[in-house]
């Protein structure tokens, strides 16, 4: 679910989401997922979680 809300609804790109849930990503090389990959765009992806989540418990937000 929250895969979906964050790519559908809060926009955020499938790399960041894929990396945070360490998913593995392939690209040409076939090279191992990399821990680091992405850590401010995610810490920014994880806040706006974080925010839609409070809204949703405020009333403010309704799921789409």
């Amino acid at each position: 679910m929250a895969r979906t809300i964050l790519d559908e609804v809060l926009e955020v790109r499938t790399d960041f989401i894929e990396h945070q849930l360490a998913h593995v990503v392939k690209d040409p090389n076939g090279t191992a997922y990399n821990r680091t990959k992405y850590l401010p765009q995610r810490r920014k992806m994880m806040q706006q979680w974080a925010d839609y989540l409070d809204k949703l418990k405020s009333g403010e937000e309704k799921i789409r």
